[in-house]
């Protein structure tokens, strides 16, 4: 493997910069990682090769760009999220064909950072799973052993960054489906507040719940993309206007002092052996650096999974009845009427978790069960939400696994309900959430990711924290050295 593909998205930036590399070198470096680890892993639905050959020899005869953060850095997209004249099939054999006219905001903004896509990701079909086992194209697997799942909806992405495929992924986190890949994967993943990040051009699933994010090596790393990434976008109504802090700075202080680390202890029960043991020892680290723990409650979290489950199956089900064969996606031909246009077309198109979830959803909206599912979740939901404001009084940031086990054998589980406990509530808040890699598993020797939540738009706080953890963590082995 060469050595360039081991290294941070931050330490390739500033050797481009100074020209102690090429980026036909860097490039060259990724796509010999990803001939080696792809026929292994499935990471990618798409490469973006020869355009990304072509792009890198262009940014070696212009030369440098300081202005551009992200110049000639390979970077990978989810296949959830659209590029202009790339293919963009969430997943899906719906959207087989699909090929988007623009870029989502989020990508033309790295892309005028200087970023080259290399290529898209692979996905849980329309963003509806927990395993990236549901894709209508391929089945990835965890670059720490194939064995297991990367986690998702976009594990695609995960196991991209992890197996030193690129330096960095964008994904989508619905209700967890960015940070528990990169947890199962041993990466740092980063979900912003609800609105920092621009939604347009994201392949909605729920849309009140969705929010792109970076999956990265490093927290520096993250805090870079989330800095060129964020901001106003006046094409989403949901974009909030506040302007975009330099999340690189203080990330290099060494202690926690004075920092109120709350522990709910919903977060801390029935969690594997070798996560409550890894993650023990991360908190006794941030004490002997200052910070004080604080034992809380959230009351309300029994409720995260069902909550989560109604919402977004019932957005989900909205957002895709266009699917339907006859304005958007896959037409089945061989029909006699509007109707079995509309049976076979969703039947032969979509994938079984899909149609599984889009008939909860249409349930859970009928006349007859509207109030007792879905108005009562969106009551709880608002419930949720004011359990983390009054834990804001007495912690500044919470603290807590990331996910209860280490990433499950393959077709072992592949049920987004089965998933999402410890990771929902913050979309269900639109609070940011970032999973840090703290340790491998004893049994497993796999990744264990430990979560920080932040108040509304504190990601600073939630950066400058894992930083400060990360300087007193050991550097997991890379999977693929």
């Amino acid at each position: 493997m060469s050595q360039l593909a081991k290294l941070s998205l931050i330490k390739i930036r500033d050797l481009l910069q100074t020209k102690e590399v090429s980026v036909q070198e860097v490039l060259t470096a990724c796509l010999d990682q990803i001939q080696t680890t792809e026929p292994q892993i499935a990471a990618l639905l798409y490469q973006h090769t020869e355009k990304a050959k072509t792009q890198a020899q262009c940014l070696d005869a212009q030369g440098p760009n300081p202005q551009k953060p992200l110049w000639g850095v390979p970077i990978t997209i989810a296949d959830n999220i659209n590029t202009a004249d790339i293919p963009t099939t969430s997943g899906s054999k719906m959207l087989e064909t699909f090929v988007p006219l623009q870029d989502a905001h989020c990508v033309a903004k790295l892309k005028n950072a200087g970023a080259i896509i290399l290529g898209k990701t692979n996905v849980d079909e329309l963003g509806l799973g927990a395993s990236t086992e549901n894709s209508a194209f391929a089945i990835s697997k965890n670059p720490w052993n194939p064995a297991h799942v990367p986690g998702g909806s976009c594990g695609g992405s995960a196991a991209s960054v992890a197996s030193g495929q690129c330096f960095a992924s964008i994904g989508i986190d619905t209700t967890g489906s960015l940070r528990q890949p990169a947890s199962f994967c041993g990466l740092v993943g980063f979900k912003a507040s609800y609105g920092r990040v621009s939604r347009h051009g994201l392949m909605a699933c729920a849309s009140s719940l969705d929010q792109a994010g970076p999956m990265t090596r490093t927290v520096a790393d993250t805090a870079l993309i989330l800095e060129v990434m964020a901001g106003h976008d006046p094409q989403d109504t949901t974009s909030c206007q506040t302007s975009v802090p330099n999340f690189i700075h203080g990330l290099n202080e060494n202690s926690l002092q004075g920092l109120r680390l709350g522990l709910p202890a919903e977060y801390w029960q029935d969690l594997s052996s070798e996560v409550d043991m890894v993650c023990r020892k991360v908190l006794d680290l941030a004490q002997s650096l200052g910070a004080e723990l604080v034992p809380l409650s959230l009351p309300h979290t029994p409720y995260v999974d069902a909550v989560a489950t109604i919402l977004t199956a019932a957005e989900a089900s909205s957002n895709l009845a266009r699917l339907d064969g006859v304005r958007y996606g896959y037409r089945y031909q061989q029909t006699q009427d509007l109707n079995d246009l509309y049976t076979y077309s969703r039947s032969k198109g979509l994938g079984m978790e899909v149609m599984r979830t889009v008939l909860l959803g249409t349930h859970v909206l009928s006349s007859t069960n509207y109030e007792p599912y879905y108005n009562q979740a969106a009551r709880i939901r608002r419930l949720i939400q004011q359990d983390f404001i009054h834990a804001w009084t007495s912690c500044d940031l919470i603290c807590a696994p990331t996910c209860p086990t280490t990433a499950p054998l393959l077709h072992a589980s592949n049920k987004p309900h089965q998933a999402i406990g410890l990771t929902a509530a913050v979309n269900l808040a639109g609070l940011p959430g970032l999973t840090l890699p703290v340790g491998l598993g004893e049994e497993s020797t796999l990744p264990i990711g430990l979560q920080l939540m932040g108040p509304y738009l504190e990601e600073g706080i939630v950066l400058r924290t894992a930083a400060t953890l990360e300087q007193h963590l050991p550097s997991l082995q890379f999977p693929f050295a």
